[in-house]
């Protein structure tokens, strides 16, 4: 039987929302596994809108689940709707909407406050020891989440954001764009993607690994 992956995204757009090259590719890479899979985003307004093109702030307010609807194609839900037995292993694509919206780590760095239903979730598959994978700054809301249980993640070399990381309680392991952190204790796997680049198909190898180990320890 197929395993069932939730895929949980954060918006639409590297500056405001989930990273779309990332989200893509872990769908893709999942689909190719033969993996069935859940899309869900929390039903939220975006902190701010970002046009893409000047990268300025824009003066209009979007909602986190109707953009992330179009990655995945309208198939997608609610993440209060969303329980931990629902599905096998979560994975969580990068993109500042998952520092912004899924959390407020890009604001508050380790001072940080996770999105109550996220939290929820996210306690809820590390109770059940049931794999967790984040990709990019994502792993920066799961150690917010789960800070008590030590994770250890990567999210490249950024010294910064590393520092923030280990201030919540989180250890950081130095890792190449092309590779994985293993976490075994907490069943959690990360990747740097874009934090490092430099391109699509460099993030698109240590993506593919993450799934792929992800799917192993379902």
């Amino acid at each position: 039987m197929a395993k069932k992956i939730g895929v949980l995204l954060s918006g639409c757009g590297v500056f405001d929302g989930a990273e779309i090259h990332e989200a893509v590719l872990t769908l893709l890479f999942l689909d190719r596994s033969g993996a069935s899979v859940l899309c869900m985003a929390p039903d939220v307004d975006q902190l701010h809108v970002i046009n893409h093109l000047t990268q300025q702030v824009s003066d209009e307010r979007r909602n986190v689940l109707v953009e992330s609807a179009r990655i995945a194609r309208g198939d997608i839900q609610d993440i209060s709707a969303v329980g931990a037995d629902d599905i096998d292993a979560l994975i969580i694509p990068g993109g500042f909407g998952a520092a912004k919206n899924l959390s407020d780590f890009a604001v508050k760095g380790p001072e940080a406050q996770v999105h109550p239903q996220v939290r929820r979730l996210l306690e809820g598959m590390a109770d059940r020891s049931k794999p967790i994978g984040a990709v990019c700054i994502a792993p920066a809301t799961v150690v917010c989440a789960l800070s008590k249980r030590s994770p250890q993640v990567t999210i490249g070399n950024d010294v910064g954001t590393a520092s923030g990381i280990e201030s919540m309680g989180g250890i950081h392991t130095v890792c190449s764009v092309t590779d994985i952190c293993m976490d075994e204790k907490n069943r959690l796997v990360t990747t740097p993607a874009y934090m490092l680049g430099p391109g699509i198909k460099d993030v698109a190898t240590g993506i593919e690994k993450l799934v792929n180990k992800i799917l192993s320890l379902c």
